[in-house]
């Protein structure tokens, strides 16, 4: 069985986000959607509303599983007996720091491989960052983000605009 890893914050998940997952589980027979838990980002999700939201947006894909991981990359490869992660590209700058990333961990496991996806042209400007500027404001996040989960980020930021201090990861 051909297992690929398809890792990311996702705070919150977007329309790019799926659409790299869809055409990633095209490809192999298996495809683990690692929520990560990233100590140098502050989020606004919780892992397990960013792993909640992720399942929602993907049930329909049924050779595909959501996790979440705390760890090394290379970890999580092993334990999965991966054969390639995938990386979805919106830029240049994102090539960059994927090419460096896969170069890191293939230091760390020489078995490992990345598949560098580009996104849709039409998607390649949304980021979850975007995403959280535009709910902030209640703007009109529905074209951004898959329609599952469009109620559970305007939740979320309605209540941070009740309440500044709060804090989702």
């Amino acid at each position: 069985m051909r297992t690929m890893i398809y890792p990311g914050t996702f705070d919150p998940l977007t329309n790019g986000h799926v659409d790299i997952a869809r055409r990633a589980a095209r490809l192999c027979d298996h495809l683990v959607v690692a929520v990560l838990n990233n100590s140098s980002k502050k989020t606004v999700f919780s892992v397990s509303e960013r792993v909640a939201m992720a399942r929602l947006a993907l049930k329909d894909l049924d050779n595909l599983t959501v996790v979440h991981y705390d760890g090394l990359l290379v970890d999580l490869y092993r334990q999965n007996e991966a054969c390639a992660v995938i990386r979805g590209l919106r830029s240049e700058s994102d090539f960059r720091f994927e090419a460096e990333m896969a170069a890191a961990n293939k230091l760390l496991l020489p078995a490992y491989e990345t598949c560098l996806l580009p996104c849709r042209i039409d998607l390649a400007f949304t980021s979850s960052s975007i995403v959280r500027e535009v709910a902030s404001y209640n703007g009109d996040i529905s074209g951004m983000v898959p329609g599952a989960i469009v109620d559970s980020i305007r939740e979320r930021f309605m209540r941070k605009a009740n309440n500044p201090t709060e804090t989702g990861g």
